[in-house]
């Protein structure tokens, strides 16, 4: 209840006088007399203040006016209800908003409140509220659609997303360049082509004209499903004249390893007088790094000041520090990490560390770990398997039982693979699927074809100091050693086979499905956290690096 809220925040009565009110152009808490001008109602002049509250960023000023709007008797307004959720909710008070919520009833607001909060709920992160408040609407428009959708996407439930997006348009509600920007980058993120090519379809039946938004989320979503020559194609049928669809072009382009062709068509930008932008540089400087290209990298990144004025930021080092490390230059690395004149975040110190982990450096290693502040699972796997990769099994043994002491899990890997438009998801050792027995014995058989090859498994990074054997039991049942499985369970022979996986797969699944690709005559794509690798006849595109 309202009074409840004001009763918690331990709000003593106060004169009516206190009130919100601009003053200099800031927000602030002072006398103001009890008579309002006339000119003014109670009811305006409590909208203003709450507007003022998100303006001014005063929290003390939201509690001030909530405790005036139940003194004039406004608890229950609906308008005003929902601007003070808003108002709340942009506070990051969710539980304060809820509770306000279940005052009014959902049918009591207009539909420009009810869009309002619903848009607000999903910036929050509080997606089942706002679920709960879509299904309550008595009724919906195009906004109410797109805020559901585009919050299913920016809360990663991509099959929400999807869903939602069906249930639209079983609705008869016609999808506009807003819905299908939403739902195009859902397709990228899952790495779903089927849904990418039904969607892509349907923007093109209800001829929605391509604007650089949706050219750009086009060239992204099909980089992301694996189809990077799909992507060029579009690329080369859209308009070129905003940056963002260079930009989508030269980050699919990397994203898949072609430097080569990401360097081409920076020079066919340049050529064609579109300025570049930070995010531009950030995706040359993402294509040297994934092809060992450092003197390349260094040379974009000083184009960025020289030519077009552009000062490198966190983004900018981070992807030098990728590039040194993942080419064995850790000094150098290290090096830009000293001199960079910002602190760097974890992202850049972690990739630090993933290069310490590849080329065996525990020392540098300590030091990025002793950089990151809070460590997660990730942290410790990597300096565990850096002392693995060395043979110094007590350091690995002491990593680990710091983990088991301060109840840190490692992260689990997860694969998916998309099969008649239905996206299955395995974790390592994964037996709750449905086709469990079959996808294992297709696994088992596969293992055993692939050692007749000379398959030899890569235990060195296995984490703990046992025998091979059991190293090797390890790694038999990895995330996308079992979506591999599947694909080839139920696919046609000579089809591809595409899985996307949520970590950087291991040496040892990458050097077994090269093994399986040859052995099968089969085309395998895996979309990694790092980058695409197209394996065919024994070999990936990567190079074996990455």
């Amino acid at each position: 209840m309202s009074r409840e809220v004001i009763k918690r925040l331990q709000w003593r009565n106060k004169p009516t006088s206190i009130w919100l009110w601009r003053s200099n152009h800031t927000a602030s808490v002072i006398e103001f007399p009890a008579t309002e001008p006339s000119a003014f109602s109670d009811h305006q002049l409590l909208v203003q203040s709450l507007e003022e509250c998100k303006l001014s960023r005063n929290s003390t000023a939201v509690i001030a006016t909530h405790s005036r709007i139940i003194k004039l008797g406004y608890e229950t307004c609906p308008s005003l209800t929902s601007l003070l959720v808003t108002t709340y909710i942009s506070f990051n008070n969710l539980n304060f908003a809820r509770q306000l919520l279940n005052e009014v009833p959902y049918w009591k607001f207009n539909l420009v409140s009810s869009n309002s909060i619903i848009a607000s709920l999903m910036k929050a992160g509080d997606v089942n509220i706002a679920k709960k408040m879509f299904a309550k609407m008595p009724k919906r428009d195009l906004i109410t659609w797109n805020s559901m959708i585009s919050g299913f996407v920016r809360n990663a439930r991509y099959d929400e997303a999807f869903r939602f997006f069906r249930k639209m348009l079983n609705s008869s509600m016609e999808p506009d360049k807003f819905t299908f920007s939403s739902i195009i980058t859902s397709c990228g993120r899952v790495g779903a082509l089927d849904q990418a090519k039904w969607i892509h379809g349907l923007l093109t039946e209800k001829r929605i004209e391509l604007n650089f938004i949706l050219s750009s989320a086009l060239i992204d979503m099909y980089s992301k499903c694996g189809r990077i020559e799909t992507a060029k194609s579009i690329f080369e049928n859209v308009r070129h004249d905003d940056v963002s669809v260079w930009n989508a072009m030269i980050n699919g382009l990397a994203m898949h390893g072609l430097a080569i062709d990401a360097i081409a068509t920076f020079s066919k930008m340049e050529d064609e007088n579109c300025l570049p932008d930070s995010i531009t540089f950030v995706g040359i400087l993402t294509a040297c790094s994934h092809c060992g290209l450092t003197q390349q990298g260094r040379e974009y990144f000083n184009l960025m000041r020289t030519k077009y004025a552009i000062e490198p930021q966190l983004e900018h080092y981070g992807s030098m520090v990728d590039l040194f490390g993942r080419a064995g230059l850790l000094e150098e690395a290290y090096k830009v990490i000293e001199t960079m004149p910002m602190d760097p975040d974890v992202v850049i110190w972690r990739a630090f560390l993933s290069a310490c982990r590849t080329h065996k450096n525990p020392s540098l290693g300590e030091v990025a770990v002793s950089k990151i502040s809070h460590l997660a699972s990730g942290d410790y796997v990597l300096l565990s398997n850096t002392y693995c990769s060395v043979n110094k099994w007590d350091n690995a043994e002491n990593v680990r039982h710091m983990m088991r002491q301060k109840g840190v899990n490692k992260s689990r890997g997860k694969s998916w693979i998309e099969f008649g438009g239905v996206i299955h998801q395995f974790k390592s050792g994964d037996v709750s699927h449905s086709e469990t027995e079959s996808i294992y014995k297709i696994l088992e058989g596969l293992t055993g074809r692939v050692k007749e090859e000379g398959f030899i498994r890569v235990t060195e990074l296995v984490l703990m100091d046992i025998s091979e054997e059991e190293k090797e039991g390890n790694l038999n049942y990895h995330s996308e050693k079992l979506a591999v499985a599947y694909g080839i369970l139920k696919s046609s022979p000579g089809s591809e086979i595409r899985v996307s996986k949520n970590l950087r797969t291991c040496i040892d699944c990458h050097s077994w499905m090269k093994l399986v690709s040859k052995v099968l005559k089969r085309v395998i794509i895996v979309r990694d956290r790092i980058r695409f690798h197209r394996i065919e006849d024994g070999l990936c595109s990567c190079g074996d690096y990455w």
